[in-house]
């Protein structure tokens, strides 16, 4: 069977969310996620929806998932590009992860749940990793301008655009950066944290968050150059105008003596 995930927003409204699937399907809420059964014609299947905007589908496919994600499109706050993983799952004996397909030791909800935190997890994860990827992309010419040429040629006005761009999105990734801590479901059910782990250790969530925090301090250093580039610039232009007011001065003050002696 088919296990996939999505994440395409920033968040959802869990409690309107929760209301309106409970109209038509059976709909739980497990600490702040939403748990949605629904009947197939083999077996049923599993959506949960977690807070920070991303849904994990047991037992649909990838066009399936879509679907949901869509019906619950009006419940989401703030769009993003979308992220997708796909796994396939069976059941045995022990859980196993291998090569994108997932042994469930057993079908309980929970144990879906426990594997679902860390899939959660790392489309979320992807959607910063992408985010970060193009906020450094369109300032890379900044660094290389301040070697060749010692100062960012941007004007004013374009260096204070970058420097809202670049507070925009790394305070939306600093916001929401909590969702990769251990989820609290785990303090009621420690005895599942091990699957959780297994997972979480599989899609290398540790390491994929290291490297994004490396990314948001080099953002942060971009931010800092620019904001004493801002300064910079500000200090020539005073410099420059204090210059000028003494020239003119000098000129009225020598006009004056001229005129004097004629």
């Amino acid at each position: 069977m088919e296990c996939s995930a999505f994440c395409a927003s920033t968040s959802y409204h869990t409690k309107n969310l929760f209301d309106a699937f409970r109209k038509r399907y059976q709909t739980s809420l497990i600490r702040d996620t939403v748990h949605v059964e629904i009947p197939q014609t083999h077996h049923t299947g599993h959506l949960f929806f977690f807070p920070y905007g991303a849904l994990v589908c047991w037992g649909f496919s990838l066009k399936k998932g879509l679907e949901f994600l869509e019906e619950a499109k009006e419940f989401t706050h703030q769009a993003c590009d979308l992220e997708t993983d796909e796994f396939t799952y069976t059941y045995g004996d022990t859980l196993k992860i291998f090569d994108d397909e997932i042994t469930l030791p057993n079908p309980d909800i929970l144990t879906k749940l426990a594997l679902s935190h860390g899939i959660a997890q790392s489309v979320k994860l992807a959607t910063f990793e992408i985010l970060t990827q193009k906020t450094m992309h369109h300032t890379r010419r900044i660094p290389d301008d301040l070697a060749q040429h010692g100062k960012i040629s941007l004007s004013r006005k374009e260096i204070r655009r970058k420097m809202g761009q670049l507070f925009i999105d790394r305070n939306s990734i600093n916001l929401h950066t909590n969702v990769l801590d251990l989820p609290d479901f785990f303090w009621d059910h420690s005895d599942l944290e091990p699957l959780y782990k297994a997972i979480a250790n599989y899609l290398d969530i540790k390491n994929r968050n290291e490297v994004l925090n490396q990314r948001l301090d080099v953002i942060r250093e971009l931010f800092e150059m620019l904001g004493n580039e801002l300064n910079h610039q500000h200090s020539n232009r005073l410099e420059w105008t204090i210059i000028w007011l003494i020239v003119i001065e000098v000129i009225i003050s020598v006009l004056s003596d001229v005129l004097r002696v004629v």
